[in-house]
């Protein structure tokens, strides 16, 4: 069976936010509602894959 293209597509867009969001909380100062944007969206991606893999 071949992996399905939205699937990828969705975690490589997931696992790009979760390398902005250590480069941001990697300074010492960071924009935390930059931040929890990013996370929400992480988790709203995190959403969408569960959905497409139990279909």
């Amino acid at each position: 069976m071949e992996p399905d293209p939205s699937i990828e597509s969705l975690q490589r867009q997931h696992a790009a936010l979760e390398a902005q969001i250590m480069a941001e909380t990697g300074h010492a100062y960071y924009d935390s509602v930059a931040v929890r944007q990013m996370k929400l969206e992480k988790l709203r991606l995190k959403e969408e894959l569960d959905r497409l893999r139990r279909h």
